[in-house]
């Protein structure tokens, strides 16, 4: 599936919506990466068991270090990945999926986006939503935070080992760079655009 050029309002969370906003408010002043330590969203701490931080070693051949692991991240991949190269810890059936999502973040300096469908233990399809934000502390991507979401249109679902725990590969729906619009969006601001419908 090829990446598809998109602009922020292909993200469904509204969580992570705001995570790219936050991150568009540093970048968009001077069309540049902003640095790890300036990202600091509003109530963050809610979201820390969906982000995952990793530092990104090498950018060819990409080698990117699994720095933190949300818990959610734990659960649905069997296991914690802190300290361990993404690739060695997706293995050898995920890391071909995943890893070049994770490329295009890096090589684009761009934010990417991706929805893919796996079933769960008891054959529920989950969507599994993965938003990238890059970071620079110098030249290039140097941090990325991935934002992970989980949900099912039948409601509860399993999450345990949801990305392991069967012969099933995920599915991917959606693989985007978000390279359009890029530019802050107050909270509550109807872009200029949209139709307004009074009843």
């Amino acid at each position: 599936m090829e990446f598809v050029s998109a602009n922020p309002t292909v993200i469904k969370s509204i969580k992570q919506r705001d995570l790219l906003n936050t991150w568009l408010r540093l970048f968009a002043p001077a069309q540049r990466l902003p640095r790890l330590v300036e990202f600091q969203p509003d109530r963050i701490e809610e979201e820390l068991p969906d982000l995952v931080f990793m530092s990104v070693e090498k950018a060819d051949p990409l080698q990117i270090v699994i720095d933190s692991d949300g818990t959610r991240m734990s659960i649905a991949y069997g296991y914690t990945g802190r300290g361990r190269y993404l690739d060695e810890y997706l293995g050898l059936r995920l890391a071909p999926l995943v890893m070049p999502i994770y490329q295009q973040c890096v090589s684009r300096a761009l934010p990417a986006y991706s929805i893919s469908h796996v079933d769960d233990a008891h054959g529920r399809i989950v969507a599994y939503e993965r938003l990238l934000l890059p970071f620079s502390d110098g030249n290039g991507v140097t941090h990325i935070i991935a934002s992970l979401k989980t949900i099912s249109e039948d409601g509860s679902f399993e999450i345990i080992n949801l990305m392991r725990g069967n012969d099933t590969l995920p599915t991917f729906k959606l693989r985007a760079m978000i390279d359009r619009e890029l530019f802050h969006r107050m909270p509550g601001r109807i872009p200029s655009a949209d139709p307004i419908e009074f009843g």
